[in-house]
């Protein structure tokens, strides 16, 4: 299964499978922090730092598929 970002991005539902937590956790918030969203949890800023700019973490409706998509798998493997 694709699950879309394109064809430059496209990113396949088995990448995730071999995925730690942690690893997902990361990808998950990689897409936000690159969005410029505003991280509430301590875990997150030491991650990603608190650099907030627009569009402060609104995403495209394919970055909101993929992170669904990345949530589904957290919940799957236990993580959430």
């Amino acid at each position: 299964m694709v699950v879309g970002m394109g064809s430059l991005g496209e990113v396949y539902a088995q990448d995730y499978d071999g995925m730690s937590c942690e690893q997902l956790w990361y990808e998950r918030n990689a897409i936000y922090a690159a969005k410029g969203y505003c991280f509430k949890t301590q875990r997150a800023r030491n991650v990603f730092g608190r650099g907030c700019f627009p569009p402060y973490g609104k995403l495209t409706p394919g970055e909101q598929r993929r992170v669904s998509n990345i949530e589904q798998w957290e919940v799957y493997q236990g993580c959430k």
